[in-house]
């Protein structure tokens, strides 16, 4: 019976049903819901607490966590925002989306050990006709079931994920490079033009969500960190 509410439970958090913040039932709603002992709730939420889907709060209950990340070199950035921030109409273009079986590099991307299901998604955003990123973009679907259905025509995927399913825990790596043939053709620059990469991976606990790579001009990109000394 744990089992069957922590799947209940993680199926509303990830379809978005239950957003960042909400309050979860308390052990006696959810042990009138279940028909059983205090305990068994219990062993649920302490699971979940443990994947980092919701934060336990004493006497003050339980709430689906805050996709928060601390002492980040950079925030986990929305790109639509980042467009419409510059006053730019933005849009997307999906240039491929596939579900498959991960393959040796998706493992490696997504630093698991054994196949699974994933959704690769290949798209640019644009900022009014200019291409401002290509995205390269893998999404476990053991994690994020509920991203197999989505066409991203309303929100890109990297905006659904930041609204949708919380995580704990972030990784950032940038990188400078210079066009191939391919990636010049994805951004609208010449071939050997130089580009900024962001790479960035996310977990929930010990489990992978997505494994992503930023591409952007180099001449029209730059990333800017403010901070304090900690403790500040």
């Amino acid at each position: 019976m744990s089992a069957r509410i922590r799947s209940d439970i993680e199926r509303r958090i990830l379809s978005g049903e239950w957003a960042p913040g909400y309050r979860i039932p308390i052990e006696r709603e959810l042990m009138e819901t279940y028909d059983c002992a205090r305990m068994t709730v219990n062993k649920a939420l302490v699971a979940l607490a443990a994947s980092g889907l919701i934060e336990r709060r004493r006497r003050a209950g339980s709430f689906v966590s805050q996709p928060l990340v601390q002492s980040a070199v950079i925030e986990i950035s929305d790109v639509r925002a980042e467009v419409e921030a510059i006053g730019q109409t933005y849009s997307l273009e999906i240039l491929s989306r596939r579900q498959r079986t991960s393959t040796a590099s998706d493992m490696k991307r997504l630093d698991v050990q054994t196949p699974r299901p994933v959704l690769a998604v290949l798209c640019r955003h644009l900022a009014g006709k200019r291409v401002h990123a290509f995205e390269d973009r893998l999404i476990d679907l053991v994690s994020v079931p509920d991203a197999a259905e989505l066409t991203f025509e309303k929100d890109p995927p990297g905006t659904w994920l930041r609204e949708h399913v919380p995580w704990s825990e972030a990784e950032n790596r940038i990188s400078a490079l210079n066009a191939d043939a391919a990636l010049s053709a994805h951004l609208g620059v010449k071939e050997g033009a130089a580009c900024l990469q962001v790479e960035r991976s996310t977990w929930r606990g010990a489990q992978p969500i997505t494994a992503v790579r930023m591409y952007y001009p180099g001449d029209t990109y730059r990333l800017v960190a403010h901070f304090s000394p900690k403790g500040n």
